[in-house]
């Protein structure tokens, strides 16, 4: 009898041993993917420092660009060819009125070349669905340096 009792103590010392595994191995992941999708995100957003800063635009601290655009550029490359966002994108380029004394305005130049360069960074795939519609635009240097 008692060595089927020392048997049933080791077998739930090797489960219980098991489980302490399986979690650390578990945590282990969730932490080496966090760690990586930080790392991910930092070099995308020193990568857009980098050229917003070539292209003479003031640039927001990194752990902003970071906290604002993650490894995979947010809101920003969330389908920016689709109507809705376009939709959403130009009534944010109107002089801000609401009903029937909304207007669209001659946007600035800059303006939309900095969200061009955004695309660029974390998304150039979906730059080139929006590009031509970029280009349709009628812009203007409205923006006093």
């Amino acid at each position: 009898m008692t060595g089927t009792l020392m048997a049933s103590r080791h077998r739930w010392i090797y489960l219980g041993s098991i489980v302490v595994l399986v979690a650390m191995l578990v945590i282990g992941l969730l932490s080496y993917t966090q760690v990586h999708a930080t790392t991910q995100a930092g070099k995308k957003a020193q990568q857009l420092s980098e050229a917003l800063r070539a292209a003479g635009y003031p640039v927001p601290d990194q752990s902003q660009i970071v906290h604002t655009l993650g490894e995979d550029g947010g809101a920003v490359c969330a389908d920016p060819a689709n109507a809705l966002q376009q939709a959403q994108w130009k009534y944010g380029m109107s002089n801000g009125a609401s009903g029937p004394g909304q207007r669209p305005v001659l946007s600035d130049r800059e303006v939309v070349l900095a969200e061009a360069i955004v695309l660029s960074v974390y998304c150039p795939d979906r730059l080139t669905a929006i590009q031509d519609r970029i280009d349709d635009l009628k812009l203007r240097d409205t923006v006093r340096n």
